[in-house]
């Protein structure tokens, strides 16, 4: 088991533990197929039980809903388990979790199996916070947002490959894209058994879990009150909102709106993961020596705007050439966006708290997905196909002033 450094060594000689680094991007690199390979297909594994589109775009978001607020409770629990028993028992534990999850779902046979399913995967789910105190632990504070963006690109590559490939799967059954997050959750978990290395130091582990670590209101607001977090989680919160519409009823208004088959909706999950990967690659060094990490999210928010804008106007003329340009211009702003947020958090919070922080900030983010989904499908059914964009562009432009007034009484 690879020896790991305290935070002050790292930080001083600013090494980072290569086995753990690469172990990390691997897993998050399937983390990217196995969710995204499923986004095409799930209004088609819906339709058979829903007797017309109204009805089936209210169930692919509530399952989205269920899926977050399992997520929110689920989070904080997890990341106060990780911070005293170490992440690599937690983190395999989940993703057998997500693979039976996966396999419940492809099963089906009614709605509350699909509920079923989502429910399961939604509990270990929760372990994205662990993952991202992982890497916390394994990376120098001041190297966070440049590693953190190397994750993003990762992640893109994965959610390049996962959602086409669920597109050409859904061809021999729309179960098949499920059965295959399943057995590539279970590749992680085998990867994970024999070579994940603990990140965790014992002498750096959480003493006594209390039942206070283990509610997720009472984390909420204690994060919350926190002053150099509250507005950079009040911020995120406000966009995540619209984000988790966008992710709940993405395939469901591409079918409406456009008549799109699960293969071009595949392809356009993809856009988003060509993002990351251009993004990281070429543009976000380039904005690390220029900007700061608030400077790059608020341009990431404004790039998220500008894709709302587009994805209402495709709407409102039935135009999909503006749904495919805001595509690219949110996949821009989401891809820079992730990185400069989680530099922030994760430079709040010495290492026997990155799993209690990031823990929250996962819950945050659940309650806003969670949130999210639900307002969207029911402004979707009773506004119009272009309302969840509209509502967007609102809450972005609320959140940008949230975050610039936190640089300006950074202390």
């Amino acid at each position: 088991m690879s020896k790991f450094r305290s935070h002050n060594e790292q930080k001083t000689e600013q090494t980072v533990d290569k086995h753990a680094l690469i172990f990390g991007l691997i897993s998050v690199f399937l983390c990217g197929i196995g969710f995204s390979i499923i986004a095409p297909v799930v209004p088609f594994l819906v339709q058979p039980y829903t007797s017309n589109p109204g009805e089936q775009a209210i169930v692919v978001t509530l399952l989205t809903s269920v899926y977050a607020l399992c997520v929110f409770f689920a989070a904080p629990v997890l990341g106060a388990l990780s911070d005293k028993y170490g992440r690599r028992p937690l983190l395999l534990i989940c993703l057998l979790g997500s693979a039976v999850g996966y396999l419940v779902f492809g099963i089906g046979g009614a709605l509350w199996v699909l509920f079923a399913g989502r429910i399961i995967e939604g509990v270990t789910g929760g372990s994205i916070g662990t993952i991202f105190a992982y890497f916390a632990d394994i990376i120098p504070p001041e190297q966070r947002t440049k590693y953190f963006g190397w994750v993003s690109a990762v992640v893109g590559v994965g959610t390049v490959i996962g959602p086409t490939l669920g597109g050409l799967l859904a061809k021999f059954g729309y179960s098949i894209p499920m059965y295959f997050g399943a057995v590539i959750t279970l590749l992680k978990v085998t990867y994970g058994f024999f070579f994940m290395p603990e990140s965790l130091g014992k002498n750096n582990r959480l003493k006594v879990i209390t039942l206070v670590r283990l509610n997720p209101f009472i984390q909420l607001a204690s994060i919350l009150s926190m002053k150099n977090l509250s507005r950079l989680l009040i911020s995120a919160f406000l966009l995540w909102i619209p984000n988790g519409s966008l992710q709940a009823v993405f395939s469901q208004f591409t079918l409406d709106t456009f008549s799109w088959k699960p293969a071009l909706i595949g392809l356009m999950f993809s856009i988003m993961g060509f993002q990351d990967i251009i993004s990281q690659g070429l543009i976000m060094p380039k904005l690390l020596k220029k900007f700061s990490d608030e400077q790059i999210a608020i341009l990431g928010m404004v790039s998220e705007m500008i894709g709302y804008s587009l994805f209402a106007l495709s709407a409102l003329f039935s135009f999909y050439p503006l749904f495919i340009a805001g595509m690219f211009i949110f996949g821009f702003g989401d891809s820079v966006f992730g990185p400069s947020f989680n530099g922030m958090l994760s430079k709040s919070a010495d290492s026997s708290e990155q799993g209690r922080i990031q823990g929250g900030s996962q819950s945050i983010q659940a309650l806003a997905r969670m949130i999210g989904p639900i307002i969207g499908g029911q402004i979707y059914v009773s506004l119009g196909h272009a309302a969840p964009a509209f509502m967007g562009v609102i809450l972005i432009a609320a959140a940008i002033p949230v975050l610039y007034k936190r640089t300006q009484i950074k202390v």
